[in-house]
């Protein structure tokens, strides 16, 4: 790696937007990755820097590049739920269908960390695929039941994505629903939500 690249993944990481447009116009390569593949974009976003995400977003970084954990700019922000990042990435047109891990898109660890923001306007400003399965068997409906806490904002959430046509009848590996993993639960409300569009 050269010192630009280097320059250009510690701006990156500071979120010094003013030294990653120096960086960028001094040479340094839109892609450099480090150590373990990720691009000063997925570092950017990693840590909400948003300014510095936007340098990046203009110069034509992808959103998409994944690094050795398969993590990306844009799949980190259903972790982080920024909505600010989101919508810094979306002129960079992200892939909606990149997978991360454990085989999930980014409304997936959204929906299982209550980030109800995100989660609104991910389903509100993109088409993204609302019944996606994970390699676990898991919808997002599904990982907001059964890895939430049954509180205010995984209700929310669970509503979001029934009213975004998210698909309650669809069960996990072992055959087992949403309602069923909720009613297990003792997710009173959240059971009573999922009755409702049977």
């Amino acid at each position: 790696m050269n010192e630009h690249d280097r320059a250009l993944l510690g701006a990156a990481a500071r979120g010094d937007a003013a030294a990653v447009r120096a960086a960028l116009d001094a040479g340094a390569g839109i892609g450099a990755r480090d150590e373990r593949g990720r691009t000063a974009l997925l570092i950017a976003a990693a840590d909400d820097h948003v300014d510095a995400a936007g340098v990046l977003v203009a110069a034509g970084a992808d959103p998409n590049a994944q690094d050795e954990r398969n993590d990306s700019a844009w799949l980190v922000t259903g972790v982080t739920g920024s909505v600010a990042m989101m919508r810094t990435l979306l002129p960079a047109g992200p892939d909606l269908t990149v997978r991360n891990r454990f085989g999930g898109i980014a409304l997936i660890p959204a929906a299982e960390r209550g980030h109800v923001a995100y989660v609104r306007a991910l389903l509100h400003e993109t088409d993204i695929d609302v019944d996606h399965v994970n390699d676990l068997g898991w919808t997002a409906l599904l990982e907001a039941v059964i890895l939430g806490d049954g509180g205010p904002a995984h209700e929310e959430i669970i509503e979001l994505l029934i009213t975004a046509g998210a698909s309650p009848a669809l069960p996990d590996g072992d055959g087992v629903t949403a309602l069923e993993h909720a009613e297990r639960r003792g997710f009173g409300r959240i059971a009573g939500l999922l009755r409702a569009v049977r």
